[in-house]
């Protein structure tokens, strides 16, 4: 039996012990666009994408950087008064603009009372150089973790959901920013069409390889108004949604095999009910978190027990 009781390494206790206290991430829309949405790179956006499908109430890109950092701060701080909060910027792409733009409103948003550092979501093909040498400079003074939309690691995925870059680029994003001593996370969905669950277990070996700080995965959501849904409607025989019992199953078997010292943030996405079409599995990602480890526990296993260390050649 595992008598550490070592299941994984998880994303609060990881901020616990870098920051010493209870801290939350609050989302803002910082009022930029996407590459994939205005022309630059595509047209439509990413297949699977509707960012009402994560965005927060006080997340409004309407409202300024600092009003929305406060109404999120509201919004937590009257069940926990000692709470300290990372600015989260979320929507859509958050490093696509100029740098005095991307730095006017990180800035903004470091302002707040109460505010320990930034996390920014982006895109893997939005990373310049000369953005990094900034946010290298900025950890130097306050936490910064840079999150980059993975997805997966096979390109013909990549193609078939519209992302429109390649995992070659997403891997060179990790590395250039994990280089400049940067914390660098990574985004992926387990379940996209046409993966199995072969190619996924191959998958978290190769992210394993990714310098990352921390990753996040989730199930594949079907939503309305994407264009994968439509798809869905369509050719409902390219697609094996997953089972809750499934996809605890699938989470584990992939775990076993990442790097033990990534950080998960989360195993899971949950979608307004009025958008999700499938899987409704009718659980809260709190309880989610319990199956996992539960299961996890029955099955006397912890992150990384597969995992094979690279060996130099």
């Amino acid at each position: 039996m595992n008598s550490s009781r070592f299941y994984y390494n998880d994303f609060s206790t990881y901020l616990r012990r870098f920051f010493g206290c209870k801290v939350q991430k609050i989302g803002l829309d910082g009022g930029f666009s996407c590459p994939n949405r205005d022309g630059t790179i595509g047209r439509g956006g990413c297949t699977y994408c509707n960012n009402r499908t994560f965005s927060p109430a006080y997340c409004n890109g309407t409202k300024s950087i600092v009003q929305q950092m406060n109404e999120g701060i509201d919004f937590f701080s009257h069940k926990y008064p000692q709470m300290r909060y990372l600015a989260y910027f979320q929507a859509y792409t958050n490093t696509y603009g100029s740098l005095d733009e991307l730095r006017r409103r990180y800035e903004e948003a470091l302002s707040v009372d109460g505010c320990l550092g930034i996390v920014i979501g982006t895109r893997p093909d939005c990373m310049p150089d000369e953005l990094l040498d900034y946010l290298q400079v900025l950890s130097c003074r306050t936490f910064v973790l840079v999150e980059y939309g993975i997805e997966s690691t096979y390109d013909k995925t990549l193609v078939r959901i519209n992302r429109g870059h390649t995992f070659a680029t997403a891997a060179d994003a990790v590395r250039r920013t994990a280089e400049r001593g940067i914390p660098v996370g990574g985004h992926i969905i387990l379940g996209l069409p046409g993966e199995t669950r072969a190619m996924l277990m191959q998958q978290a070996d190769e992210i394993s390889q990714l310098p990352l700080t921390t990753l996040k995965l989730h199930q594949l959501q079907l939503i309305r108004g994407t264009q994968m849904a439509l798809e869905y409607e369509s050719m409902p025989q390219d697609f094996s949604l997953f089972s809750l019992c499934d996809y605890v199953e699938t989470v584990i078997d992939y775990v076993e095999r990442l790097r033990p010292d990534i950080v998960l943030e989360r195993f899971a996405s949950q979608s307004p009910k009025e958008l999700l079409i499938a899987p409704d599995w009718g659980i809260k990602n709190y309880e989610l978190v319990e199956i996992v480890k539960r299961r996890m526990r029955e099955r006397d296993t912890w992150q990384g027990r597969l995992y094979d260390v690279p060996v130099d050649k």
